[in-house]
C-alpha cells in the first residue's frame, strides 16, 4: 500500500483513508449500533446490581420484547398466548438489570499496520472498538479503553457518558496517524500495557482485546490466561486475507529492514505450507480459549463492517 498515493486521494471523511481511522470515522460508528443490537447477545456477568440495561441479553425481571423463537432460546421464556395466537413459537426477552464495566484493549503496534486491500488491521480494529464503545453508551454500561501503540499505553478509566467515549475517540484517530509515522513493537511494553489494563480491570469485567496477536509469546498468553479467570474475556483477531491465503502464483519481492527477498509462490508445497501456518496459529488461539475459557471472534479487514458484525 502506497501511503503517499493513498493521501493524494480524496475520501469521504466516513469513509476513512484505510491508513488511520479518522475521528468521522469513528463517530460514524454509532450507525450499526442498531444492527448489533438486533443480533445474538451473549450473556455478561456483573458484581454490581442496577437498573442499567445491558446490551447482552440475560434473565431480568423487565420484559424488553416478544420475538420469533430462535434456536438457543431458552425454553422457558417461550410466550405461550403469543405462540398459540400466531400458531408459532415466541419468546420473550428480557432486560438483564446489571451495571456492567467494559474495556477494550486496542493494539496499534506496529504488526497491525498492514493491510493489503481495504484498510490496515489497525483500522478495522479501531472501528470495532469504537463501536464497542457506542454499544456501551447505548446501554449505559461503562466504558473504559487501553490503547497500546506498540511502546506506550493510554489509560481511560470506565466511564458513562458521551464526553468521555469522544475523547478515547479522538486519542485512537490521532494516535493512530502517530504510529503510521513512526511504528514500534514491544514486548515489554505489551507486557506493560496488559499489567496496566489487569490492573484497573475490576473482577468480572467485560474485556475486548483487538490485535493480530502476532508476538504474543508464553509470558504474555499467560498473562491472559491469568486474566481470563477473573474476567469475561474476549479475543477479537483482526487479520488480513493475504495472512490466510498465499497470493497468486508468480515472483514476488519483500523487503524488511533494508533486506530484499523474492520467492516464488507457484509450488504447490509453498501454498500449503502458506495455509497451514495460519491455520495453525488460528487453531492455537481456539484451544487457548477453550482451554481458559475466553471466547475468540475473529475479523478480516476487506469484509466491512456489516460482515465483520456478522461474527459478534
Amino acid at each position: 500500500m502506497n501511503i503517499r498515493s493513498w493521501f493524494s486521494q480524496k475520501h469521504k471523511p466516513e469513509e476513512g483513508n484505510g491508513l488511520y481511522a479518522t475521528l468521522e470515522e469513528l463517530m460514524s460508528m454509532r450507525r450499526y449500533v442498531t444492527y448489533a443490537q438486533g443480533l445474538k447477545r451473549r450473556r455478561a456477568y456483573s458484581r454490581q446490581a442496577g437498573d442499567i440495561k445491558s446490551a447482552f441479553k440475560g434473565r431480568g425481571m423487565e420484559l424488553e420484547e416478544i420475538r420469533s423463537y430462535d434456536f438457543g432460546d431458552d425454553v422457558r421464556d417461550i410466550n405461550w398466548r403469543v405462540t398459540a395466537r400466531k400458531d408459532a413459537p415466541y419468546t420473550n426477552i428480557y432486560n438483564e438489570e446489571k451495571d456492567r464495566e467494559i474495556y477494550v484493549w486496542l493494539d496499534l503496534s506496529a504488526p497491525m499496520l498492514f493491510g493489503t486491500q481495504k484498510e490496515l488491521k489497525a483500522v478495522t480494529a479501531a472501528k470495532l472498538a469504537a463501536l464497542l464503545g457506542w454499544l456501551a453508551l447505548e446501554n449505559k454500561d461503562r466504558f473504559g479503553c487501553v490503547i497500546f501503540d506498540g511502546a506506550e499505553s493510554f489509560l481511560y478509566r470506565p466511564q458513562n457518558g458521551r464526553a468521555q467515549l469522544l475523547a478515547i475517540l479522538k486519542k485512537i484517530s490521532d494516535t493512530g496517524q502517530k504510529a503510521l509515522r513512526n511504528p514500534q513493537s514491544s514486548e515489554a511494553g505489551l507486557i506493560r500495557s496488559l499489567k496496566l489494563l489487569e490492573q484497573n480491570a475490576k473482577n468480572k469485567a467485560t474485556v475486548f482485546l483487538l490485535s493480530d496477536f502476532n508476538g504474543f509469546g508464553d509470558v504474555v498468553l499467560r498473562q491472559l490466561a491469568a486474566f481470563a479467570r477473573k474476567s469475561s474475556l474476549y479475543l477479537m483477531n483482526v487479520y488480513d486475507i493475504l495472512e490466510e491465503k498465499a497470493p497468486r502464483a508468480g515472483e514476488y519481492m519483500a523487503e524488511y529492514n533494508g533486506r530484499r527477498l523474492i520467492f516464488d509462490t507457484s509450488a504447490r508445497a509453498y501454498k500449503h505450507d502458506y495455509f497451514t501456518y495460519f491455520a495453525g496459529k488460528r487453531q492455537e488461539m481456539k484451544n487457548f480459549c477453550r482451554r481458559f475459557g475466553c471466547s475468540l471472534l475473529e475479523f478480516r479487514t476487506d469484509t466491512g463492517i456489516i460482515n465483520n458484525l456478522k461474527f459478534f
